[in-house]
């Protein structure tokens, strides 16, 4: 099983100068990563709020390659329904060539209904924008032509990605019900447990009915967040996670909210701890708890290591100190 972090970029205190101070951490979140020996670093792209204050995944990444040589780079998620399919399929064909070949692409829905409403895009039509724009996008990804917008004549991409026919894809669900869809799809999947699910056996029924519902012979991968401190001081973990939550909840964040209040014990810091979603403490005892998820099957664990305005060198440390340590477990 693979170690990666996932960074949502969330802003804690938000408000300048704290966006260019964070943007920056990220960044060395990336060298840090590196370093530590994970996998992949991913971003989540959100608009309009201090959630996530990367509007544009691409860019960000381009600064952490430049920064990296190893590390895969990934968007978790890039948004479709906000974009037109050809500015997707061009920004991610050229990062992947800045990158060497490094891009996963992690693609999604979208959730939040502030960035649906600054967007002016029906959310109802998610679903349906999502399914074309993906599609327009691998079609272009392996050279053929596309229509950049309707009516318009066949346009092919002038740069194309270097992992052929595409780069990895993954695609984020948070409803159990779009589960056997995508593993008919064919591509891996991404989970935010925290958010949706109680503990770590309804993880492992949504990871078998992924396994099943997939075509035969193929194995997608299986990836999954969820926040990590690794070192001496876990209290300030604790501390900032809280202060993510409830800025997930200031934020609109839909799952989650609908979690806090269909179950709101379940939806509490301490009982997302308990069920195993977040992990804090030593080094040796979060990765010995790692393992739990590695005999769930899943392929990544996807760690959230800043979250909640936790002090950047904190979180520095803590990836270098876990990384090493799931290593030694997982060989």
């Amino acid at each position: 099983m693979k170690l990666s972090a996932f960074s949502v970029v969330d802003a804690y205190p938000p408000g300048p100068p704290r966006e260019e101070e964070r943007l920056r951490e990220v960044v060395q979140l990336a060298e840090s990563a590196e370093a530590g020996g994970l996998s992949a670093l991913w971003v989540a792209e959100h608009h309009f709020h201090a959630g996530g204050i990367c509007p544009s995944p691409p860019v960000l990444l381009a600064a952490c390659g430049a920064r990296t040589r190893r590390l895969r780079l990934g968007s978790m998620v890039s948004v479709l329904p906000f974009h037109r399919p050809i500015d997707v399929a061009e920004e991610y064909a050229m990062v992947d060539q800045l990158l060497g070949g490094r891009l996963n692409l992690g693609v999604g829905s979208g959730y939040i209904p502030m960035e649906f409403e600054g967007f002016g895009v029906d959310p109802a039509t998610k679903r349906d924008r999502f399914e074309a724009s993906l599609d327009s996008i691998l079609t272009a990804f392996r050279g053929e032509s596309v229509h950049a917008h309707e009516g318009a004549l066949p346009v092919r991409l002038n740069v194309l990605p270097v992992q052929r026919p595409h780069p990895p894809v993954w695609i984020a669900v948070q409803r159990r019900e779009a589960v056997p869809f995508v593993a008919r799809r064919g591509v891996s999947i991404a989970l935010i447990p925290y958010a949706t699910l109680g503990g770590l056996d309804e993880l492992k029924g949504v990871v078998r009915e992924f396994r099943e519902s997939a075509p035969p012979g193929l194995r997608s991968e299986v990836a999954v967040a969820i926040h990590l401190y690794a070192g001496a001081r876990p209290d300030r973990a604790r501390t900032a996670f809280r202060r993510y939550l409830e800025s997930r909840l200031q934020t609109q964040s839909t799952f989650y909210r609908e979690k806090a209040k269909r179950d709101p014990h379940h939806a509490t810091p301490e009982a997302i701890e308990a069920g195993g979603f977040a992990m804090f403490g030593a080094p040796d005892s979060v990765a010995d708890g790692l393992r739990g998820y590695s005999e769930l099957g899943v392929d990544e664990v996807l760690g959230i290591f800043d979250f909640g305005g936790l002090d950047a060198a904190e979180v520095g440390r803590s990836v270098t100190a876990l990384g090493p340590a799931w290593a030694a477990r997982s060989s």
